[in-house]
């Protein structure tokens, strides 16, 4: 189960995503489940290269297998850029996270501080 949680701060912007796990897929089960981590992955991936790239802030990535943990800055949290980048994400792993949902779980959480 890959599970991915959409922070937001105290002003109800988007703040963090964090994702950890994997889809463990039996060796009978279709190709179209076997993409499934890696189209989550996809996505955040290009969520945090959008953020450290187009926007140009620091988001402190923290990648390691089957962890993925990225952080928007408080001074960039109103760029439109950052929350388009954003909202993009959620909304695309949200989808994915519907479709598949035993695969997938998607969770909000308000983050402290």
């Amino acid at each position: 189960m890959v599970e991915v949680t959409f922070y937001r701060d105290g002003r109800e912007r988007l703040s963090r995503f964090f994702a950890t796990g994997h889809v463990e897929i039996p060796e009978s089960s279709s190709d179209e489940f076997s993409l499934v981590c890696a189209a989550v992955s996809a996505v955040l991936q290009a969520a945090r290269a959008g953020l450290e790239e187009y926007a140009e802030i620091d988001t402190g990535a923290r990648m390691h297998s089957g962890h993925l943990d990225v952080a928007i800055p408080e001074h960039a949290r109103d760029d439109a850029a950052v929350q388009a980048i954003v909202a993009t994400a959620q909304i695309a792993v949200e989808q994915i996270a519907r479709q598949y949902s035993q695969h997938v779980r998607v969770t909000h959480a308000t983050q402290a501080g």
